[in-house]
């Protein structure tokens, strides 16, 4: 069984969606043995209803300190899932090639400080983009510059708006999260 730690900022969209994955037999032989918060949000609670152990710790410098602390010794991935924190460089090198992250956007293109949901959104469409997507790749030090993992993209239409764009990436997330999970579980696609 494959022990997976999950980090959360908000809703936990993208948690639920590794939830039913799991419960479905798509991410098999794999458990959710931990969902951190860096502040109070949806997630936890999706967790909660789940019967998911859960832990808050709020965002700060002490924040990669003491997630360390409390991981399961037998963790084999974590996914960050709507994360906001930044993990520091320490943390990163510890557990290098264990962390993921889902972007919204087709990196390299528009990632880096400040570049999530809605502000890479806005972004996209103000290069005046022709396609967009979503990208899972392994977490660095660097912000979104770690290796990718999987990548979808799809086109942007002449009349697409931020709630259209944000509608079509989360379903390329949806699809494309669960398959980049068991590719670096080592689970066969």
């Amino acid at each position: 069984m494959k022990n997976i730690v999950v980090l959360v900022s908000g809703g936990g969209t993208n948690l639920q969606r590794i939830i039913d994955c799991i419960d479905s037999g798509q991410i098999p032989n794999a458990n959710i043995s931990l969902v951190v918060a860096d502040r109070d949000c949806f997630g936890l609670d999706r967790a909660k209803n789940h019967g998911i152990p859960t832990q808050l710790i709020p965002s700060g410098k002490s924040f990669s300190s003491e997630l360390k602390q409390i991981l399961p010794e037998n963790t084999n991935l974590i996914v960050l899932a709507g994360f906001l924190s930044i993990l520091n460089k320490e943390f990163c090198d510890s557990f290098s090639g264990k962390i993921v992250n889902i972007h919204p956007s087709l990196l390299p293109k528009f990632g880096g400080k400040g570049m999530w949901g809605h502000h890479v959104h806005e972004a996209v469409l103000a290069a005046n983009e022709k396609e967009s997507g979503a990208t899972v790749h392994y977490v660095t030090s660097g912000i979104d510059e770690g290796e990718i993992i999987l990548q979808k993209s799809f086109e942007i239409s002449e009349d697409e708006t931020l709630e259209t764009l944000a509608e079509k990436i989360h379903a390329v997330e949806y699809e494309i999260f669960p398959r980049a999970i068991n590719k670096v579980l080592g689970i066969p696609l």
